[in-house]
Parts: C-alpha cells; structure tokens; sequence
C-alpha cells in the first residue's frame, strides 16, 4: 500500500542520502510495528527494511544485554529509537545518540507515542557527544552500538572503551569493520567477544547483520 510520495532531487552524479525531501502526496510519515511498539519514520530517516528479521535482530540484542531494570543503557548511533526503545522496558534509563536530526526527532516522537518516559535522545556525532553524556547520564552499566558500514571510527572507538562499560552490545552490517573494532576494544581497552551471531537480513545476497557481545576481562 503506498502511503506517501515524497520528491527529493539529486544534483551530483554520486549517491547522496539527506537530501531536502518535499512531500507530494498523502502522509508526511509512515508507521511501523516491530517488537510490539509502534514506529514513526521519515524519509531521511533509518529504518531496517526487512522488518521481520528486524524484530530478530532486536530481540538478540535484549538477548546479549541481560538488562535486569535497573541499568543505565547508551544507544549510540540510535536511529529513530528502535533498539532503545525495545529496551526501555528493561532498563533504568536509555540515552540515545543520532548524528541526523530527523532520525532524533523520530526517535523522540516514537518514545511519546509509546508512552516511553525513561528514555531520551541527542542529537550529535557519537565520538564527540560521549564525554556530555556521560555528565548527563552517568557512567553506562550496556552499551549499544549500531554504526554504518564504515564500523566505529578510531576516535568512536577510543571514547568507548575510556567509558569501561561492563557490556558492549555491537549490532553491524559489515563484518570487516565489527572484526577490526572488536580487536582494538580487545586489544586497548580489556574487552572480551562473548558471542556473536548472524542475521540473514538480506537473504540470498552477500550482505549479512550481526550482533556481538563483548564484556570487559
């Protein structure tokens, strides 16, 4: 069913995202249901097309998490909020970090339309924001991460493991970059890879999510 059209132009011959959108028909927002919770989403901002292995994907990440109520949870590179949110109910409280607004102002209308109060969302490049937040927000019992395919960037990486959380959640899309990330918080920082799973996001392609856990030795 076709719910919205919106019309965006390109000018460069390279593949932008972000660009200016106008809509031409029908909603300014769509909606989806994952995980029992209900989702606004935008065209700028990120939403897993595959949404029934996405349930999967975030019920592996509650999984990994082990959240008993009363954690402080960082959702870094948080999207509109979907993994945050499925773990809102679990935790003490959930602070999320997204570099587009659009995907921040979804991620905060999504907490209000499911009635969510424990959790908020910055926006901000996630290397830089770490040290507010953490004034913010105090130090983190779970972090969960959920780069792009380019993984977590040195200094990403760097700020991490000074936050010496007791357990990383690693949600990738590319298991060159998890691989390269998971030795340096292993090697730098004092981190052990637990587990890791794969999520046949996009069947019948290369391309494969997966979810890791790493816990500090």
């Amino acid at each position: 069913e076709v719910r919205s059209i919106h019309w965006a132009v390109n000018e460069t011959p390279a593949e932008v995202t972000n660009l200016p959108t106008t809509l031409l028909w029908g909603d300014e927002a769509i909606e989806e249901v994952l995980c029992g919770l209900r989702f606004r989403v935008r065209p700028n901002a990120f939403l897993q097309t595959n949404t029934a292995m996405a349930e999967r994907l975030y019920a592996l990440a509650g999984e990994f998490g082990a959240l008993t109520g009363g954690e402080t949870v960082y959702d870094l590179y948080c999207g509109i909020g979907t993994i945050g949110l499925t773990l809102a109910s679990r935790a003490l409280t959930v602070w999320g970090v997204e570099v587009l607004e659009e995907s921040v102002a979804c991620a905060l209308e999504n907490a209000d339309l499911n009635g969510i109060s424990n959790a908020a969302f910055f926006a901000g490049e996630t290397a830089d924001a770490l040290a507010e937040l953490r004034e913010r927000a105090g130090d983190p019992e779970l972090i969960v991460v959920d780069p792009p395919r380019a993984g977590l960037s040195n200094k990403a990486v760097r700020r991490l493991g000074r936050l010496e959380a007791p357990r990383i959640v690693y949600v990738s899309c590319n298991p060159t970059t998890l691989a390269g990330n998971v030795k340096e918080l292993a090697a730098s920082w004092g981190y052990e890879l637990e587990r890791v799973r794969p999520v046949d996001m996009f069947p019948h392609t290369p391309h494969v999510e997966s979810v890791a856990l790493l816990t500090r030795t």
